[in-house]
């Protein structure tokens, strides 16, 4: 089963305080590389979130493969993936690198196959599963051994690079046909970011559309802006009512990071 065409047309989603984003429209092929772009706070990761079933769309429609959005929700969320999306798949730090493998291979043991496969023999399902993570791991570029402590490394100990490769792997444990990716291009050089886009490119290659938030998109892509046009009246997300726009330049959370939250408070964790 290869990647799922993805289709929008005059999206948008309303929070209680104004517009996450709208007017949202492209066409994209299956096993395409698409980016999420615009500025933080300008809806990226709600669109992310809406594009593949975990937060429901109130303007327009969309098609992600055979899934009408916002009705067959449910359906998408099964044949979809999340990976580095602040407050929704956060890495535990005081966890090692094989510890979150065994749990993802685990869960999706019980819960993301079928009955069949549970009725295996136990020696068959260990070697299923060892196989997901070493597939995942490969595609996702990340060298267990090249670690500071191999597989026992802590994700605390981790280079920004490599737990961020950590988070694909164990998205596509779950053998994803969309892969969504949150903040690929947050914090890193120039040349990890390069990183990140050939890395996202060869999962493309092999099969899986990909739809990855950023500042800046190649030119490869096809993308997607969430900026703003000049004639919409934009209510900035997850702003407090009785406050000015903008906050305190000591205040740490991210807009970004809020409107994960505010996705996980309507639809619960994916």
């Amino acid at each position: 089963m290869g990647g799922l065409a993805v289709a929008a047309r005059d999206f948008g989603l309303r929070g209680p305080r104004g517009w996450a984003f709208r007017g949202v429209s492209f066409t994209a092929e299956p096993s395409s590389l698409i980016a999420v772009a615009g500025p933080s706070g300008s809806g990226r990761t709600s669109l992310l979130l809406a594009l593949t079933g975990r937060m429901k769309a109130t303007e327009g429609t969309a098609a992600v493969g055979e899934a009408q959005l916002p009705k067959q929700s449910a359906a998408l969320r099964r044949v979809s993936g999340l990976a580095h999306v602040p407050g929704v798949t956060d890495l535990d730090p005081a966890l090692t690198v094989a510890e979150h493998l065994h749990e993802r291979a685990l869960l999706q043991s019980r819960f993301g196959d079928s009955l069949r496969g549970l009725l295996r023999p136990r020696a068959d399902r260990a070697n299923e599963a060892k196989l997901r993570i070493d597939t995942a791991l490969a595609a996702a570029g990340l060298d267990r051994e090249a670690l500071p402590k191999g597989s026992r490394t802590a994700v605390r100990d981790l280079e920004r690079l490599e737990a961020l490769r950590l988070s694909v792997a164990l998205a596509l444990i779950g053998r994803p046909r969309l892969l969504g990716v949150d903040d690929t291009d947050l914090k890193l050089s120039p040349a990890e970011q390069g990183e990140v886009w050939a890395l996202l490119r060869s999962i493309t290659e092999a099969g899986t559309t990909v739809l990855a938030v950023c500042s800046e998109a190649p030119e490869d892509a096809v993308v997607v802006s969430t900026q703003a046009r000049d004639n919409d009246v934009r209510v900035p997300e997850n702003q407090p009512e009785d406050q000015p726009e903008g906050r305190p330049e000591d205040q740490p959370l991210d807009d970004e990071v809020k409107e994960s939250a505010d996705a996980l408070a309507e639809t619960g964790r994916s």
